[in-house]
């Protein structure tokens, strides 16, 4: 059964406090991960925490236990861990990210997902984090006049010489080159 936090809750979760393990524990929706008071994962938005009396209520509720404490003696499989860590990926590709923030945002160690993303996917966080963002700018290159500068920004790579460097890694064209070529390809393609 889920209740709304109170105070006392709130300060147990801020505080990582592990006399409160096992009274409650904490689902993130934001996350879809629920944990121990005591999770030592950066502490939720309040607004977005629901609180539940069990393990097995916070997993009816659609919640998956955390990598990190371990909540209620369940553990998340790896195949569901990976697949939470594109979701996140995904849905803050624009932010500054390192395998640090990545983890902390999917409940779980640094080392634990680079390690089991690569051996699931063959590819670590980070690089399926760049194939993220450089899919993104090819959508705007395509799809829109903006800046290549202000593309950068918009896909988390602020610098753009930095960005123009990465695109051409793995387009083998500057962005310019790319959008220009897009360009004249639909216009033939309309002729």
């Amino acid at each position: 059964m889920a209740a709304k936090i109170i105070g006392e809750q709130w300060k147990a979760i801020s505080e990582n406090d592990k006399s409160y393990d096992n009274k409650f524990f904490y689902a993130v929706k934001t996350t879809k991960v629920f944990c121990r008071p005591s999770c030592k994962s950066r502490v939720p938005n309040f607004d977005n925490v629901t609180i539940f009396y069990s393990a097995e209520g916070a997993m009816k509720a659609g919640y998956r236990p955390c990598k990190r404490c371990k909540s209620g003696g369940y553990r998340l499989p790896d195949e569901e861990w990976v697949l939470q860590a594109e979701a996140y990926m995904k849905e803050n590709y624009s932010s500054y990210m390192t395998l640090d923030f990545i983890a902390d945002g999917c409940h779980g160690s640094p080392y634990h997902l680079h390690r089991v993303f690569k051996s699931i996917k063959g590819i670590t966080p980070l690089e399926y984090l760049q194939r993220i963002r450089m899919e993104k700018a090819m959508d705007y290159l395509k799809h829109s006049d903006t800046a290549v500068s202000e593309i950068g920004n918009l896909i988390g790579i602020p610098n753009a010489a930095h960005f123009a460097t990465l695109f051409k890694k793995r387009n083998s064209l500057t962005p310019r080159e790319f959008r220009k070529n897009y360009k004249k390809e639909v216009l033939q393609n309309e002729v």
